[in-house]
């Protein structure tokens, strides 16, 4: 049976990290799944780390914040050097439903799939992100579309799932900041083969969102850059 890891970051999690982890593992009890969880503590200021620690998982204790690239290439480096055979990003704010993790897995292997999203827009069922956050969505999707010639509708998607070739690709080089959009090219440019299946998420259990509606601008602006300058360096 396949090891998995499943990727925790968090910054200031603690109204919902006790209850994320402890869904993922009665979820793994339940469904026979080989996982182990990795809780990526980025600095938080709250009592996200000491929490952690009392719960069955591995606990990496930044010194430094790094931010959401930082902290998800942090436990993507932990699965590849220990020697899992898959890792998956779920956000530590409650947003992603851990019972999906088997379906992602099947749907990984049956289609052969290095690397498979979690999407919000395939059936759009469940939370939706905003009316602004939408439309980023939306424009991020042209751009990669554009670039790579692979057509992701939920591009900003945290849920996802790698396996160990792509693992290989992100121990080597992640995007920093904001990763989701930049790591799609990437993945493209690598020759990694995509897939997207539908998923329905929650809003958010706790914490408060680093993006709001006054930084959307700037951060559609520095996420382009990114994505643009990944195309050329790769």
């Amino acid at each position: 049976m396949n090891r998995l890891a499943v990727i925790v970051p968090a910054y200031n999690e603690e109204q919902s990290i006790t209850e994320v982890v402890s869904e993922i593992l009665a979820m793994a009890a339940k469904r026979n799944v080989n996982l182990s969880v990795v809780v990526v503590n980025d600095c938080s200021s709250d009592r996200t780390g000491e929490m952690a620690s009392r719960l069955s998982c591995k606990v990496l204790n930044l010194p430094i914040n790094l931010g959401i690239g930082g902290a998800v290439q942090t436990g993507f480096k932990y699965a590849f050097e220990s020697g899992f055979d898959m890792a998956l990003q779920l956000d530590g704010d409650g947003q992603h439903p851990s019972e999906m993790i088997p379906e992602m897995i099947a749907f990984m292997e049956s289609g052969k799939m290095d690397v498979v999203i979690g999407s919000r827009f395939l059936e759009k069922e469940g939370f939706q992100s905003s009316r602004v956050r939408r439309t980023g969505i939306r424009f991020f999707r042209f751009l990669n579309r554009a670039l790579t010639g692979v057509d992701v509708k939920d591009t900003t998607s945290g849920f996802r799932l790698l396996n160990r070739r792509a693992l290989e690709v992100v121990n080597d080089y992640y995007p920093d900041e904001y990763p989701e959009p930049e790591a799609l090219v990437l993945y493209a440019r690598r020759g990694l083969r995509l897939g997207e299946m539908p998923v329905i998420m929650r809003e958010r259990q706790g914490g408060v969102s680093s993006i709001n509606n006054r930084k959307a601008v700037y951060y559609m602006f520095k996420v382009t850059l990114g994505v643009i300058f990944t195309r050329i360096r790769t």
